[in-house]
């Protein structure tokens, strides 16, 4: 069954607790979603607060899917620009679909909801994002519309030793 997914859902415990819970099983599973495994619950925790914080004061939008049972089985973050010149594209973070429904389009449909979504923004002509290198996820996001215009050489430092590029991806909404 596809996922529902919600712009702005509003934020309450079972929420809070489903994208924790979502971030901490991502991360565990090798995800690049900011964090290494094993997932610091506590500081994945204290980023989410940020996330929230951010989102009160009208600079981020949160799209949640959640699945047949009533899950957060997926999230993205869409950030505003702050700078005057730059207000015509908002970035993506957060981008994650749980473990359990890798494979199955999920992470499509996410990424088309956040296009979807963005383009119902004021003014919002693109989205940007970053992702790890060295996991394929540049093939994943190309195959999904967006392209990769930079690349920083060993800008992640995922243990001593592993660096990563920070690849940057944007998606034309015009």
């Amino acid at each position: 069954m596809p996922l529902t997914f919600t712009l702005d859902p509003s934020v309450n415990r079972a929420l809070r607790d489903g994208i924790l819970d979502l971030w901490t099983d991502v991360t565990d599973a090798g995800g690049a979603v900011g964090f290494v495994a094993p997932a610091p619950r506590e500081e994945i925790r204290a980023e989410l607060v940020k996330h929230f914080v951010a989102m009160a004061e009208g600079r981020v939008r949160l799209l949640v899917g959640h699945d047949e049972e009533g899950r957060v089985a997926a999230t993205a973050f869409l950030t505003f620009n702050t700078h005057r010149l730059m207000t015509h594209w908002l970035w993506l973070y957060t981008v994650m679909v749980h473990p359990r429904h890798q494979g199955k389009g999920y992470g499509r449909d996410l990424l088309a909801a956040a296009a979807d979504a963005a383009r119902g923004l004021d003014g919002i002509e693109a989205i940007r994002l970053t992702c790890r290198g060295g996991l394929g996820l540049e093939r994943f996001y190309e195959s999904c519309g967006y392209k990769e215009v930079g690349r920083v050489p060993g800008a992640i430092r995922v243990a001593p030793g592993d660096d990563r590029d920070d690849v940057f991806m944007l998606l034309p909404l015009t």
